[in-house]
């Protein structure tokens, strides 16, 4: 069996180990048009804010690693197109060698590509995007300009707001943008977001919020200021962090999408032609809040998949579990997780919810190292099953998240959560834990 993977970032890598690992029958071929594969691009902001200090551990694997274990790997190579009758995908490499490269069964681990909206002046000089390792290196030399004072961060995301500190920790400027009223409105409600709005704002970041970005204007072939809705801004450079979209180039003709473009997958990532599979943040997920399928573009989310393509392709029926979501962020020590749907998501989504919002501090009052710890848990109206689940502190709550994605993911209900047998040590927590505290005050 001869199974050609395209792209070799997360979901790309998971499948090519679970078919090297686990079945020895296995012909694998790997294509991607990067220099490099597996970079950790959560990272990014970490070491161009010197939060690290050097990139070179972002990478968690090597083509060398997978020629060890009997793959065929082919970096800096383009696959220009597939031919899905006759099983093969043509390709040209950087010395301009072509070739066609058969296949028995076909992975898509495309990924996505940044959103570039169409304005003037988006191709002028010091206009970056984030996204692969080399954006990032382009957007570390930017900031290391001494000419360069004052940065405009174009969407509020959890990429833009994490490059947004991490320019200020270089010393710059920061002027952050979106069109929606605050950061972070995709995964938390606005108690949650003002929060984090007014964290920024504090560190010095200037924010604008409900304010598009319509033109950038140039002087010498430079970016020198950014014109919105509401005024124009001077400025030394921008980065774009708006958002991404899936990558279907090379199946949107054939190939069922979900109405976003991704790849439309079953519970195996098999697509509407048996033979290939789409992983990643090409295809779509189940949702298991939602109870349906969705795209949510998370690196968690690509692991998963590409393991259960690779088991299914190598013979072991597998099928996903469904996915809720689960994410979080930390900027300038205050650190923020959710996971399935915030109150606005779910409302858009169409599902009646309810939910309970609870305050306190992580542990006794007569703890000296302390602090409050904000949580809130939304649950369906009638069946009460939770659906999602937001938490903010200065303190590392991260952990916590886990419980209320285990919830949803099993269908648990609030009252469930209400007498949850929940340890109590004043080192770690209170007695009254805020969790069991926010189910208790569910109506």
């Amino acid at each position: 069996m001869k199974t050609v993977i395209i792209g070799t970032n997360h979901a790309g890598i998971a499948a090519a180990n679970t078919l090297l690992d686990n079945y020895p029958n296995q012909e694998v071929v790997m294509i991607d048009r990067n220099t490099n594969l597996s970079y950790l691009g959560c990272g990014t902001a970490l070491w161009v804010g010197r939060q690290i200090d050097s990139y070179e551990n972002l990478f968690y694997t090597s083509s060398k690693a997978f020629e060890e274990k009997g793959a065929s790997i082919h970096m800096e190579t383009t696959v220009t197109s597939v031919d899905f009758a006759k099983k093969f995908v043509s390709c040209i490499n950087k010395e301009g060698n072509t070739w066609n490269e058969s296949y028995d069964k076909l992975i898509l681990a495309t990924g996505s590509l940044p959103i570039s909206p169409d304005i003037p002046g988006k191709d002028l000089d010091g206009v970056h995007f984030l996204k692969l390792f080399q954006e990032g290196q382009e957007v570390d030399k930017e900031l290391s300009k001494e000419e360069v004072k004052t940065v405009a961060v174009i969407g509020a995301g959890y990429i833009g707001v994490e490059i947004a500190e991490a320019a200020k920790r270089r010393g710059k400027q920061v002027l952050l943008f979106d069109v929606a009223p605050t950061s972070l409105s995709t995964y938390y409600d606005e108690q949650f977001t003002a929060d984090m709005d007014q964290r920024l704002v504090d560190h010095g970041i200037e924010v604008h919020f409900s304010e598009r970005v319509t033109e950038y204007h140039g002087k010498d072939g430079r970016v020198a200021a950014l014109k919105t809705e509401k005024g124009e801004y001077p400025v030394d450079a921008v980065i774009n962090a708006i958002g991404f979209i899936p990558n279907n180039q090379l199946g949107k003709e054939h190939l069922k999408l979900f109405k976003n473009g991704a790849y439309l997958v079953d519970r195996r990532q098999q697509t509407s032609d048996p033979d290939v599979y789409a992983i990643g943040d090409c295809a779509t997920v189940y949702s298991n809040a939602l109870q349906e399928v969705t795209y949510i573009a998370l690196a968690t989310n690509a692991v998963r998949s590409g393991i259960i393509a690779g088991h299914n392709i190598g013979g072991t029926e597998l099928e996903t579990i469904g996915v809720q979501g689960s994410n979080g962020i930390s900027v300038f020590g205050y650190n923020m997780v959710s996971t399935g749907l915030s109150v606005k998501a779910a409302v858009k989504a169409g599902l009646e919810v309810s939910y309970t919002d609870y305050e306190d501090l992580q542990r006794p009052g007569f703890m000296k190292e302390n602090a409050a710890v904000k949580i809130r848990i939304v649950y369906e109206t009638k069946s009460r099953r939770v659906v999602g689940a937001q938490m903010a502190s200065t303190e590392d709550i991260s952990m916590g998240i886990h419980l209320f994605s285990l919830a949803i993911e099993e269908g648990v209900t609030i009252d469930k959560m209400k007498l949850l047998d929940i340890f109590f040590l004043p080192h770690f927590n209170q007695p009254y834990n805020y969790i069991t505290m926010a189910a208790l005050g569910a109506k």
